[in-house]
């Protein structure tokens, strides 16, 4: 089956979150180049990583702890400076090939609404953990996706930065997967086995897509 729709992931993916961790690390009062290494470390062991939290506060509550950035006024927040430079232009060639474009991440409800202001014009689709009640790698998590794409799970590219969360359920769910080289977790998996044998594409950028779409749907016409 041709692909004839690809769905984004946001962390990584769209956004670049080196702001939003490094806030993080400010809320904490631990530098950022240390809380960044101890990030690091927790990824390359296979950690959630929310572990991260814990090793500078114990009991450490990331959900209770961002109602109160929230309510010291510093919310979680991204906008348009903190996309990568690829996704505008990638978009646009991928919507002028007549590929149907969705975002769907484990994202907050705030978040949700970021994600719309950015991008409510330019994609058929933005769906978040939040909004669907479940969070990845959960599978139901892709079967949401899978009910909300008008198209069948093997005509559907998911594109994300993790193995582990994107890949291997996306592949399991029946969709196409791309890899995307950036953020700490694709450089950490990269040369995994699995990073190299399960997506349909690995990719230094999303300018690659287009051109790789194409080509994979001219050869199973």
């Amino acid at each position: 089956m041709t692909i004839r729709a690809v769905v984004f992931d946001v962390g990584e993916c769209l956004v670049d979150e080196t702001r939003e961790y490094g806030t993080w690390a400010d809320w904490l009062g631990v530098p950022r180049h240390t809380f960044a290494a101890m990030f690091g470390a927790v990824v390359a062991q296979g950690r959630d990583y929310r572990e991260v939290f814990q090793e500078f506060r114990p009991g450490f509550d990331l959900t209770e702890q961002r109602d109160a950035r929230a309510a010291a006024g510093r919310p979680e927040h991204f906008d348009e400076s903190d996309l990568y430079s690829d996704v505008r232009p990638a978009f646009a060639r991928l919507r002028g090939d007549g590929l149907w474009l969705g975002i769907a991440g484990n994202q907050t409800v705030r978040a949700g609404g970021l994600l719309r202001g950015l991008f409510a014009d330019d994609v058929d689709l933005i769906g978040t953990s939040d909004d669907w009640g479940a969070s990845k790698p959960d599978p139901e998590f892709f079967i949401r996706e899978a009910k909300a794409v008008p198209f069948a799970p093997d005509e559907i590219l998911y594109v994300g930065d993790r193995v582990d969360n994107d890949l291997r359920p996306g592949a399991q769910a029946g969709m196409h997967t791309a890899l995307v080289r950036r953020g700490p977790w694709a450089t950490i998996q990269w040369h995994t086995e699995e990073a190299r044998t399960l997506p349909t594409f690995r990719i230094h950028t999303l300018a690659e897509l287009p051109g790789l779409i194409a080509a994979f749907n001219r050869q199973v016409r």
